[in-house]
C-alpha cells in the first residue's frame, strides 16, 4: 500500500503562496520518489503586514495547531516568517516548542516547523556564512528580519526591502521581477541567496534562473520549510528544481 503523509499549514488568512509553492514543490518530488502527499490547512486573520497585525494573527497559531491536530497530520508547518520574526529574537524556538504542546494537549505528538526556524536551519545545513536577503516587507519590518537572521549567527551583506503592505499583493508580486533585483546586490563575497525570505513573495518558478546567473546557491522561506518538513518525516530533502538545498547535495 501507497504511503500518504499529511502536511499540515498554519497560514495567515491572506496568504495564497504556500498553499501553492510547498504542494507544487511535494507533487514534484512524487516524480522521483515513491512517497506521497495530501494538503491542510488552518488560518489565522491577518490582511496587512504590520507588527500590530501580526502580533494578533500569532496569537491564533494554538487555535490553528489543534484544528490541525485533530486531522492527525503528520507534520505541521507554520507558513509566516515575519510574523514568528516579529515577537522577538529566536522566538521560532518558543513557538515550535508551544505549538507541539498544543498537539499533545489534543492526544498527538506532531512535530512542528516554523518557516523562521526553517530558514535559520536550511542556511545552517548549507553552511552559509555570508547572505545577500530579499524581502517584500516594509523598510522596519525587513532591519528586524535581518536583525534576526544576524542574531542567528550570519553576516547579511546586503538586502533589498519592497516594501509592498498589503500581503495580498505580495502574492501578486511577479517572481520574474526577481533576478533583476538580485543584480542590484552586492554579491561578491555572499555565500546563499536568500531569494524570498517571505513565504508569500513567490519564487518557485525563478530559483534555476537566478542560481544559473548568479553562480550562487539560492535559498527560499518555502524551500526551507519543505527541506524541514520532509526531514522531519525521516525522508530524502529532495525536490528536483527547487534549488540546491533541494538538490540532494546536504
Amino acid at each position: 500500500m501507497q504511503k500518504y503523509y499529511r502536511i499540515g499549514q498554519i497560514v495567515p488568512s491572506s496568504n495564497t503562496t504556500m498553499e501553492t509553492e510547498i504542494p507544487a514543490m511535494l507533487t514534484a518530488r512524487q516524480s522521483i520518489r515513491p512517497e506521497r502527499f495530501t494538503f491542510h490547512s488552518s488560518r489565522m486573520r491577518m490582511k496587512k503586514v504590520v507588527k500590530e497585525e501580526l502580533a494578533a494573527m500569532d496569537a491564533e497559531s494554538d487555535r490553528c495547531a489543534v484544528e490541525l491536530s485533530d486531522a492527525r497530520v503528520d507534520v505541521l508547518g507554520y507558513a509566516c516568517l515575519v510574523a514568528i520574526m516579529a515577537m522577538g529574537l529566536g522566538y521560532h524556538r518558543q513557538s515550535e516548542k508551544r505549538l507541539m504542546g498544543r498537539t499533545r494537549e489534543n492526544g498527538t505528538d506532531i512535530p512542528v516547523v516554523t518557516s523562521a526556524g526553517a530558514l535559520i536551519e536550511g542556511l545552517k545545513v548549507m553552511k552559509a556564512r555570508k547572505i545577500a536577503v530579499v524581502a517584500p516587507y516594509m523598510k522596519p519590518l525587513t532591519e528586524l528580519v535581518v536583525d534576526y537572521i544576524r542574531e542567528e549567527g550570519f553576516e547579511v551583506v546586503d538586502w533589498r526591502a519592497l516594501e509592498i503592505p498589503d500581503n495580498l499583493d505580495v502574492a501578486r508580486h511577479d517572481p520574474e521581477n526577481l533576478p533583476a533585483i538580485v543584480q542590484t546586490l552586492e554579491l561578491t563575497d555572499v555565500d546563499v541567496i536568500v531569494l524570498s525570505a517571505c513565504v508569500q513573495m513567490p519564487s518557485l518558478p525563478v530559483i534555476a534562473k537566478v542560481e544559473a546567473m548568479t553562480g550562487k546557491p539560492v535559498l527560499t522561506a518555502a524551500v526551507a520549510t519543505t527541506y524541514c518538513m520532509l526531514k522531519k518525516l525521516g525522508l530524502e530533502a529532495v525536490v528536483p528544481g527547487a534549488g540546491a538545498l533541494l538538490s540532494g547535495a546536504y
